[in-house]
C-alpha cells in the first residue's frame, strides 16, 4: 500500500496563509503524473512554521482533494509527545491512510525514552505508523535494534522512512526487523540502492518537480529492467544534487516556482535561495530539460 514513489509534497502559501488553489492543483498534477502517494506536512512542506490549524488544514485538504485514489501519509511528528499524539489522532480522524512520525529533535531523548515515545502515540490511535528516521535533523538516530523492538511490540508500527545515508544501517534493519515491516528510502540518491537492498520505495523530494521519473525508476527496477533503472538514476542524480544544494525545502520550492508550478515563497527562517546557488539550481533545471534559460533570461 505505502510502496512506489511518495512525494514529500511542499505547501504553497499565498500572503501569511496556505494557498488552497495551488495546493488542490499540486495534488492532482502529481496524481496525473503517476506518483504512488502523499506526504503532507512532511519537512519539506515546511510544518516546523505550520501553526496547529494550519497543519490540520493541509492534512484535511490534502485527503479530501486525493479522495482515496493513492495513500495519504501525514506527516505528524513532534518532539513533545502529546503534540505528536494529537496530530496523529486528528490524522487518523480525518482519513489519512498512515502517519509519518519523526524522532523527537532537539531535546535529545534516550531510548527508553524514542520507545516510550512512539509507544504512546501508537497506542493512541488506530492508523498505521511510519517511523521516520533522520538524525542529521532531529540529532538521534534510531539504532536497528530499537527499531525491531519497536516493530515487533506495536503492530501498527508498520515500516521506516530510513534518512540515516547508511546502507549498513539499512540492512541491519531488514535483518532484525519483522518481515513485514517495510523500508522506504528518505533519500533520494539512494533509492535505487535501498531497492537494491530490498526497499519498497521512496519519500521524496524529487517527485515534486519530476514524478512521473522517480516513478519510472522504481517501475523499472520492480519489474526487472535494471538498465533502464540505472539510466533513470543517472539523469536524475545532478537534479537531486542541485535540490539539497541549500537546506531543503528551499531549493525544491523555488525550482517549483521556476517551473511555474505553484508560488515559492517560503516562511522564515527558510528564505530566498543565494544568487550563486540559484545560478546553479537554474543550470541542473535547464539540463534536465524542466527549464528554458532563453525564455527566462528573456523574461528578466
Amino acid at each position: 500500500m505505502f510502496e512506489g514513489s511518495i512525494v514529500a509534497l511542499v505547501t504553497p502559501f499565498k500572503g501569511d496563509k496556505v494557498d488552497e488553489v495551488s495546493y488542490k492543483k499540486l495534488v492532482d498534477w502529481q496524481i496525473g503524473e503517476g506518483t504512488n502517494g502523499i506526504v503532507p506536512c512532511g519537512t519539506t512542506g515546511e510544518s516546523p512554521t505550520l501553526s496547529e490549524k494550519e497543519h490540520e488544514q493541509v492534512i484535511e485538504l490534502c485527503v479530501q482533494v486525493v479522495a482515496k485514489r493513492i495513500p495519504v501519509i501525514a506527516g505528524t511528528g513532534s518532539n513533545s509527545t502529546s503534540e505528536a499524539i494529537n496530530m496523529t489522532k486528528h490524522a487518523a480522524k480525518v482519513g489519512a491512510d498512515a502517519a509519518l512520525v519523526v524522532t523527537p529533535y532537539y531535546n535529545k531523548p534516550t531510548n527508553k525514552g524514542i520507545y516510550l515515545h512512539y509507544k504512546a502515540i501508537s497506542e493512541s490511535a488506530d492508523i498505521p505508523i511510519i517511523l521516520y528516521n533522520i538524525a542529521g535533523r532531529t540529532g538521534k538516530n534510531i539504532e536497528p535494534e530499537l527499531m525491531a523492538k519497536l516493530a515487533s511490540d506495536f503492530k501498527n508500527i508498520v515500516g521506516v522512512k530510513e534518512a540515516s545515508g547508511s546502507l549498513e544501517q539499512m540492512l541491519r534493519i531488514k535483518e532484525l526487523c519483522p518481515k513485514g515491516f517495510f523500508l522506504t528510502s528518505g533519500d533520494d540518491a539512494l533509492t535505487l540502492p535501498v531497492l537494491a537492498i530490498g526497499g519498497i520505495g521512496v519519500i521524496s523530494v524529487a517527485a515534486n518537480i519530476v514524478p512521473r521519473d522517480v516513478a519510472a525508476l522504481i517501475t523499472a527496477f520492480n519489474k526487472g529492467d535494471l538498465k533502464k533503472a540505472q539510466e533513470i538514476n543517472l539523469k536524475l542524480v545532478p537534479l537531486i544534487r542541485s535540490l539539497f544544494i541549500e537546506t531543503n525545502p528551499v531549493p525544491v520550492k523555488t525550482a517549483c516556482e521556476l517551473m511555474g508550478l505553484c508560488n515559492g515563497a517560503l516562511r522564515l527562517p527558510m528564505c530566498e535561495m543565494e544568487e550563486a546557488n540559484l545560478v546553479k539550481l537554474k543550470q541542473a533545471l535547464s539540463k534536465y530539460g524542466l527549464l528554458n534559460m532563453d525564455l527566462l533570461n528573456t523574461r528578466c
